[in-house]
């Protein structure tokens, strides 16, 4: 097939479906939209959401067309979490569950936005879930801007959820991209949290719900063109294919350069120095490098891992040894 000027694309990591890396998940409001154009942008859509409620506002008939329609552009469809709450909420979970499949649903969206569920109560869920050969992914996070998360609770929930399936990716909660999660009340990414939660959590393992251009375009600046983006408009899609591929939008103008050098002693530096140059590494390998104490070692891997810009895995090779690498080099 021809592509013009294709020697100027870059190439993706995962071209083809099903994505591991790179997913773009978009939401489904009943928009109209014109059939041939999605059908043209389809292959860079992984998966839509249909949003809310707005199952249960259609005939089934309808439902179950547009969920095809879906399907034979080979796209996956989920339920959103208010609407799993809900059932929840209701005690027809098990019933919402078998309904889905029928429906054509391929993954089931989890939330605790105002439920709160024990990790066993979790498992209960996911079994059920699994029953019917469906998917299933867990959104962290609150829509309500006065009723936040910590940054531990929300590294604890997000482990809780890759613990129960590590096939599956979680979701950062965003709502509408203002005050919520990741951003502030300008839409701006709160770096801090990010790195604190990037330091804990491979970006891998995440699907950021990115609502707004500008927070589209600052992730993938960040993470380059596997970042998982979730929450995302569709006429949005192709200006998000393009920047995967190298090409500038216009939001990527407004990002405001940010600071991502190593914070701290000149031993955290120099730690920081030698992780960046030599990666993966072991910590047995930086203090015959450095021939800094032990002590001190841990001390500045500790520091950079709470500035969000090293991550600790155990080795491969030898699990009681560490293994540190770059937040930005940390995919599967």
């Amino acid at each position: 097939m021809y592509i013009m000027l294709d020697s100027l694309i870059e190439n993706r990591v995962d071209h083809k479906k099903p994505r591991h890396e790179g997913i773009t998940y978009i939401i489904d409001k009943f928009q109209g939209f014109d059939r041939e154009n999605f059908e043209i942008i389809s292959p860079f859509v992984d998966m839509v959401k249909i949003y809310g409620a707005y199952p249960l506002l259609i005939s089934d008939n309808h439902l179950i067309k547009r969920i095809n329609f879906y399907h034979e552009n080979n796209v996956l469809v989920s339920t959103g979490s208010t609407l799993t709450e809900y059932a929840l909420r209701e005690n027809v979970f098990k019933k919402f569950v078998e309904e889905s499949k029928i429906s054509g649903f391929d993954i089931i969206e989890i939330s605790e936005n105002n439920i709160h569920l024990s990790f066993d109560e979790k498992k209960k869920i996911t079994k059920i879930i699994e029953s019917q050969y469906l998917r299933h992914q867990w959104k962290i996070g609150r829509k309500d801007p006065r009723r936040q998360l910590t940054v531990d609770e929300t590294i604890k929930r997000a482990n809780e959820a890759l613990e129960i399936n590590q096939r599956e990716k979680i979701i950062l909660e965003a709502n509408l991209g203002y005050n919520v999660g990741l951003y502030d009340e300008k839409g701006d990414v709160k770096w801090n949290l990010l790195s604190a939660i990037t330091s804990k959590i491979p970006p891998n393992n995440i699907i950021f719900e990115a609502p707004l251009e500008i927070q589209q375009a600052v992730l993938i600046a960040e993470f380059g063109q596997r970042v998982n983006l979730g929450e995302v408009k569709l006429e949005n899609v192709a200006s998000i294919e393009s920047q995967r591929r190298g090409f500038l939008s216009k939001a990527s103008f407004s990002i405001n350069p940010v600071k991502k050098g190593p914070e701290g002693s000149p031993a955290t530096k120099f730690i920081y120095y030698i992780i960046r140059n030599k990666h993966p590494i072991e910590q047995s390998e930086l203090i015959y490098m450095t021939n800094l104490p032990r002590r001190t070692v841990q001390a500045s891997v500790e520091e950079l891992r709470n500035q969000g810009l090293i991550i600790e895995k155990n080795s491969l090779d030898d699990t009681r040894k560490k293994v540190y690498n770059l937040v930005k080099d940390e995919w599967v």
